[in-house]
C-alpha cells in the first residue's frame, strides 16, 4: 500500500529520536511504498537530510521559515468568502468554540485549494480587524481581550505560518502520480501542524488518517510558550493565550478527525482523551528503539564501576541537573569513594556552564596527596568521545543509571538503559512509572535528599541492583524493540486499510466499490477498466 508519511522538523531531515523513529519504521516496512511530505523549520535543517531506502517513492517539503507570498491577490467575491471564513476561525479561537474553528478552517482549506496562496489575505488589515473583533466578543477570555495591535499583529504572523499547508500543492495528483489525494493512508508522525495536511486529505478525499504522537504538541507548545519563563514572554501574554486556544482548537479537531490514534505511552493518552479523543481509536504503541546497540553491554558479566552514577541525555533546564548535583552532595557525604558521569548528548551551554560552577564550588578538586593532581567526583563528558563512543558504552562505566528530570515525555535515555541492564533511579514525572514497571526506583522530582537515599540504597545493595538491572531489561526487550513497533504498525496499517477509505464516489452508489481497488505498486492501470465492446472499432 502506499503510505503518505507527514511530518514536522523531523525526518528526512533532522537528527534526534523523532528522525530515528521514522527511519526505523519505514525501513521495517520495505513491502509499503513511503510518501514523505515533510515541514521544515529552517534551511540549515534541510541540508541534514538522510540517506532514505528505494521504497520511498517520493519526497516533498515545504519550509514553515520561509515567506510563502505567491503574489496571488483575491477579487472582490474571493475577499468575502475569505473574510467569513477567517472570521469563524478567529472566533472559534477567542470563544473555545470547535464548530465555528473547524467551519473556518475547512473554507479557508477550499479557497486556497480553489484560488491559491492565503499569504496576503492573512496579513491584512482585514484580518487583523476580524481578529480584534473576536477578541471583544463576548465570550473571549480577560486576557484575550486585552490584546493590543502589536499582540494582533504579532498573532496573525504566527497564524499564518502555523495554517501554511492550507495553501501547499501536496493535495491534488500531479502527472508524477504524487499527492496525498493518491496515498491509501496518511500517517502524522506527529500532531499540531504536522497532522494538518493529513486532516485537509481526510476531508478532501477522504483518506484514512492515523496521528502518532511520543510527546504531546498541545503539551508541548504549553510547556515551551506559556510558562512565561522565556525573555519577553511576560510582555506578550494575550499572544501565548491565544496561541494556546489555536493549538488547543486544532489537537482537538485533529482528536476527532483521526481514524486512529496511537500515543507513545498513558501519559500522551490521556491527554489525548481530556481533549476528544475516543478510546476505541487509541492504541498504545511504544517508541521502538535498537535492542542490538546495548546487547554488548546488557548481556556482559561485568556490572560497571560499584561506585558510580551515570547520569545520559541533553544538559537542559527541564533534566534538573542542579538537583542532581545537591543529591549527589549527600551521597558522597555517606559514600566518599561514590563519583558521577554526567554525559552529554547535546547541551544548553548556558546551562551546562552553571552546572559545571555548582560542580566546581560542592566538590573542590580532590588529591590523594601534596604532589597528585586533584580530580573532582562529578566529571561532564560528551557521548562520542574517548571514555564513550557510544551511549551503551556510557551507560556501562557505572552501575546504577539516574534520571533528575522535571518534565518528560517519553524517556528515551531510561529506556536505554533498561536495555543496557542498568538498575535505575529516576524521578515521578511523565511516562517514567509506566516505562520502569517496578524495575526501578522512582523518588518525587525536586527533592534532592530522596533522590540521594534511592541512590544509596542501590550502590549499598549490589545483589538488589544487578536483580533490578536483569528486570529492566528483560521488560525493554518485551515493550521498547523495534521489532514491537514495526509488527504494531503493520496490524494498524492493515486494519485501517480493511475499514475502507470515505472518498467521494460522484454520487453513484457503490461506483468504486473497495474490492475493486488493489492498493500500492500492485494495481494495474488497466486492471479495474471494463472490458471493451468486442464489436467496438477499439476491439478490432
Amino acid at each position: 500500500m502506499r503510505i503518505g508519511l507527514l511530518t514536522e522538523g523531523g525526518y528526512p531531515y533532522a537528527t534526534g529520536e523523532a528522525r530515528l523513529w521514522c527511519d526505523r519504521l519505514v525501513r521495517g516496512l520495505p513491502q509499503h511504498e513511503f510518501e514523505l511530505y515533510a515541514l521544515s523549520r529552517s534551511a540549515e535543517q534541510e541540508r541534514t537530510r538522510v540517506p532514505l531506502p528505494e521504497h520511498v517513492t517520493h519526497v516533498r517539503t515545504a519550509p514553515l521559515w520561509a515567506p510563502a507570498d505567491d503574489g496571488r491577490t483575491y477579487s472582490r467575491r474571493e475577499r468575502r468568502r475569505f473574510a467569513d471564513c477567517f472570521k469563524e476561525l478567529v472566533h472559534g479561537i477567542c470563544a473555545g468554540a470547535p464548530d465555528p474553528f473547524a467551519a473556518g478552517l475547512y473554507g479557508l482549506a477550499g479557497l486556497a485549494r480553489e484560488q491559491g496562496g492565503l499569504y496576503a489575505a492573512l496579513r491584512s488589515e482585514s484580518a487583523v480587524r476580524a481578529l480584534e473583533a473576536a477578541c471583544r466578543a463576548p465570550g473571549a477570555s480577560r486576557t484575550v481581550q486585552a490584546a493590543q495591535v502589536t499582540d494582533l499583529l504579532e498573532f496573525v504572523d504566527e497564524l499564518e505560518g502555523m495554517l501554511r499547508p492550507l495553501s501547499l500543492d501536496w493535495y491534488e495528483e500531479n502527472a508524477h502520480g504524487e499527492g496525498l489525494g493518491a496515498v491509501d493512508i496518511c500517517h502524522a508522525a506527529a500532531g499540531g501542524v504536522a497532522a494538518l495536511p493529513g486532516l485537509l486529505a481526510k476531508r478532501f478525499f477522504g483518506v484514512p488518517l492515523l496521528v502518532t504522537e511520543y510527546g504531546v504538541q498541545l503539551r508541548a507548545h504549553y510547556l515551551a510558550h506559556l510558562g512565561g519563563a522565556g525573555e519577553g514572554e511576560e510582555s506578550r501574554p494575550a499572544v501565548r493565550a491565544l496561541l494556546g486556544a489555536f493549538h488547543l482548537r486544532l489537537a482537538t479537531e485533529i482528536y476527532a478527525r483521526a481514524d486512529f490514534l496511537t500515543p507513545g505511552n498513558a501519559h500522551a493518552r490521556r491527554w489525548q482523551e481530556r481533549c476528544g479523543a475516543t478510546r476505541d481509536r487509541l492504541r498504545t504503541v511504544y517508541p521502538g528503539m535498537e535492542a542490538d546497540r546495548f546487547t554488548t553491554v546488557g548481556e556482559a558479566a561485568d556490572r560497571g564501576d560499584p561506585d558510580t552514577l551515570v547520569w545520559v541525555g541533553r544538559v537542559e533546564p527541564a533534566k534538573d541537573l542542579i538537583a542532581l548535583l545537591h543529591a549527589f552532595a549527600e551521597v558522597r557525604r555517606a559514600e566518599p569513594r561514590t563519583r558521577l558521569r554526567i554525559f552529554a548528548t547535546a547541551a544548553d551551554p548556558g546551562y551546562l556552564a552553571d552546572c559545571r560552577s555548582l560542580a566546581a564550588q560542592l566538590f573542590p578538586d580532590e588529591a590523594a596527596d601534596s604532589v597528585t593532581v586533584g580530580e573532582n567526583p562529578v566529571a561532564f563528558e560528551e557521548i562520542g568521545g574517548p571514555e564513550a563512543p557510544s551511549a551503551a558504552e556510557a551507560y556501562g562505566t557505572g552501575r546504577v543509571a539516574v534520571l533528575s528530570s522535571v518534565i518528560e515525555g517519553f524517556p528515551i535515555t531510561l529506556a536505554e538503559a533498561m536495555l543496557c541492564g542498568r538498575a535505575t533511579v529516576s524521578t515521578d514525572v511523565g511516562a517514567v512509572c509506566e516505562v520502569i514497571g517496578g524495575t526501578g526506583l522512582v523518588v518525587p522530582p525536586r527533592n534532592p535528599r530522596a533522590l540521594a537515599e534511592a541512590c544509596l540504597s542501590l550502590l549499598g545493595d549490589a545483589e538488589r541492583a544487578q536483580r533490578l538491572g536483569a528486570a529492566a531489561r528483560a521488560r525493554a526487550l518485551e515493550l521498547f524493540t523495534v521489532e514491537q513497533n514495526v509488527a504494531a504498525f503493520r496490524e494498524i496499517y492493515l486494519r485501517l486499510l480493511a475499514k475502507g477509505s470515505e472518498r467521494p464516489d460522484d454520487g453513484v452508489p457503490f461506483a468504486r466499490p473497495p474490492e475493486a481497488r488493489v492498493p500500492g505498486h500492485w494495481t494495474s492501470p488497466t486492471w479495474a477498466k471494463p472490458a471493451p465492446d468486442p464489436t467496438s472499432e477499439a476491439a478490432v
